[in-house]
C-alpha cells in the first residue's frame, strides 16, 4: 500500500506538471483545450463548467462549448491534453470533415504549434531545475573528503578497469584529485570522449591505469562507477513478515557487527548471513544516534529479507552556494545527468545494456519512490527531479506518440508548407501507441519477475 501511495503521488506530480505545460501553452496561443486528463482510458470522474463535478463518461454527443473537462482516468500511467484540431492520444478525428477554426491547433502558425508541443518537456525541465536549485541553495553539496575506493565487487566496472580494493586515486588525466567530487567530474563529466588515465597508490607504489572510454560508458547506467572508503552497510529495504522485519530492523539502519564480527561493507553482511542458514545470529546496528542489538534467524536459503548497500562514513564537508551559484550548479547537474541518460540510451540501442536493466516500470518507480521518501524529503525531491528529467529526455525523442514525434511532423509540415494526410497521422499515432504499450508491458513484466 505504501508503494502504491508513493507511486500515485510521484506519477501524479510528474504527469500534472508535464500536461500543465501543454495546457498553459495552448491557452497562451489561444487554442481550445477540450480535455485535461490525468491517466488514460475510461473517465472515472471530472469537472467542467457546464456539468460541474460528475462521475463516469460524458455523453458521446456532449458539446463542451469550449470549456475544458478536467478528468481523472482509469490507467494512471500518463495523461494527455486534448487540443481542438490536433491528432493526439485521444485519436479524435471528428474535426477533419469541418472547416478549420481559428481556435484549432491546425490553424495556428508552425512556431506556435512547436511551442505547445515542447511545453510539457520544458515544464519537466523547469521542475528539475527548480528542485536542484532549491537543494543546492538550502542544503548545499556534501563533498566526501576521500580519494580511496572501497572494496570492489567481482565483475564490476572497478575490477574490469584494473582497480584493486582500497586503491587511493591520486590523479585522473594528469589532474590531481582532492576529493570524491573531483574523481566524479574528471571521470564522467570532463573529457567525455577521451579515454581516462588514472594514477593510483597501491601498497606504497604508484600504478597507472588506462581505462577505455567505452568501458566507462558501458557501466555508467549503474550510477557512479566507484564508491569511496570508508563505508558501512545500510539497509535499503525490509520485506514484510521477513526475519529482519520480525527482528525490528528498519530502512536506514546501519549494521555495525554480525555475530560479533565488525562489518564495513555489504558483501560481509551477505557472507555472514548466508553462512548461518537457520541459525540465530546477533546484530548490532545504528539507528540515528542509538546503538541497538537484536537477534535474527536467517531462512534455510540464508536470507533475512533485506536489501543492503554501502553508505560512506568518512569525513566530508559542505559546499554552500548563493542564489546565482545554486542556479549555475543546478544547470551543471542537469547537464551531467542528461549525458549519463543519453549514454545509457545509446548502450541500449547498440545492445550493450539490456532494455529492462536500463528502464524501470511502475513497480520500480513505486519502490524507489517509497525508499527515497523513507530516507527524507530531500531524497524524495531528488528522486522526483531525476525522474522528471528522464521523462523530459524520453519525451523529446523523435518517436511516434511522444512529443518528439509530434515535433518532427510539425516541423516537416512547416518546412514543406503542407500537412500530412490525416490517415497517415492516425496510422503513425496508432503504430507508435501499440509499440509503446508493448514496451510498457515488457517493462512491467520485467519488474514483476525481478521481485
Amino acid at each position: 500500500m505504501e508503494y502504491i501511495i508513493y507511486f500515485v503521488i510521484t506519477i501524479g506530480i510528474l504527469v500534472f506538471v508535464h500536461e500543465f505545460g501543454h495546457f498553459a501553452a495552448a491557452k497562451i496561443t489561444k487554442m481550445r483545450v477540450d480535455v485535461f486528463a490525468i491517466g488514460f482510458g475510461k473517465r472515472l470522474f471530472g469537472w467542467n463548467k457546464l456539468t460541474g463535478f460528475t462521475f463516469g463518461d460524458l455523453p458521446k454527443d456532449f458539446d463542451g462549448q469550449g470549456n475544458t473537462d478536467y478528468r481523472l482516468s482509469l490507467l494512471p500511467l500518463g495523461g494527455y491534453v486534448k487540443i481542438a484540431g490536433m491528432v493526439d492520444e485521444s485519436f479524435d478525428t471528428q474535426f477533419a470533415d469541418k472547416e478549420p477554426q481559428p481556435y484549432e491547433f491546425r490553424s495556428k502558425p508552425t512556431i506556435q504549434k512547436l511551442f505547445v508541443i515542447t511545453a510539457g518537456v520544458m515544464m519537466n525541465l523547469t521542475l528539475t531545475l527548480g528542485v536542484f536549485w532549491g537543494i543546492n541553495f538550502f542544503q548545499g553539496k556534501q563533498i566526501f573528503k576521500s580519494t580511496t575506493i572501497s572494496r570492489i565487487e567481482k565483475d564490476s566496472f572497478a575490477e574490469k578497469a584494473g582497480f584493486n580494493s582500497y586503491d587511493k586515486i591520486l590523479s585522473v588525466n594528469d589532474k590531481p584529485v582532492k576529493n570524491w567530487e573531483d574523481i566524479f567530474n574528471y571521470l564522467l563529466v570532463s573529457d567525455i570522449s577521451a579515454n581516462a588515465t588514472v594514477l593510483v597508490e597501491r601498497n606504497g607504489k604508484k600504478v597507472e591505469l588506462n581505462i577505455p572510454r567505452s568501458l566507462i560508458t558501458k557501466y555508467s547506467h549503474e550510477g557512479f562507477l566507484l564508491f569511496p572508503y570508508p563505508t558501512q552497510p545500510i539497509i535499503q529495504e525490509v520485506m514484510n513478515n521477513s526475519p529482519a522485519d520480525s527482528a525490528g530492523i528498519k530502512i536506514g539502519d546501519i549494521f555495525l557487527s554480525l555475530n560479533g564480527i565488525a562489518v564495513t561493507d555489504k558483501q560481509q553482511v551477505v557472507d555472514i548471513i548466508s553462512s548461518n542458514k537457520g541459525k540465530k545470529i546477533s546484530l548490532t546496528y545504528l539507528r540515528g544516534q542509538d546503538t541497538l542489538h537484536t537477534l535474527v534467524r536467517p531462512s534455510s536459503e540464508g536470507k533475512i529479507g533485506i536489501a543492503v548497500t554501502n553508505t560512506y562514513t568518512g569525513d566530508y564537508e559542505y559546499t554552500t552556494y548563493g542564489v546565482i551559484g545554486s542556479l549555475t550548479q543546478a544547470v551543471k547537474n542537469i547537464g551531467q545527468y542528461t549525458y549519463l541518460t543519453l549514454s545509457m540510451l545509446k548502450n541500449v540501442i547498440v545492445g550493450k545494456v539490456a532494455f529492462n536493466q536500463a528502464f524501470g516500470g511502475p513497480v520500480k518507480i513505486a519502490q524507489y519512490a517509497a525508499r527515497s521518501a523513507d530516507t527524507g524529503a530531500i531524497s524524495f525531491l531528488y528522486f522526483l527531479a531525476m525522474l522528471s528529467l528522464s521523462l523530459a529526455i524520453i519525451n523529446i525523442l523523435p518517436f511516434p506518440v511522444l512529443d518528439g514525434g509530434h515535433f518532427v511532423i510539425i516541423l516537416l509540415e512547416g518546412i514543406f508548407r503542407k500537412e500530412l494526410p490525416l490517415k497517415v497521422k492516425v496510422a503513425i499515432q496508432n503504430t507508435g501507441f501499440i509499440i509503446l504499450l508493448l514496451l510498457m508491458a515488457f517493462i512491467i513484466y520485467s519488474d514483476i519477475i525481478s521481485l
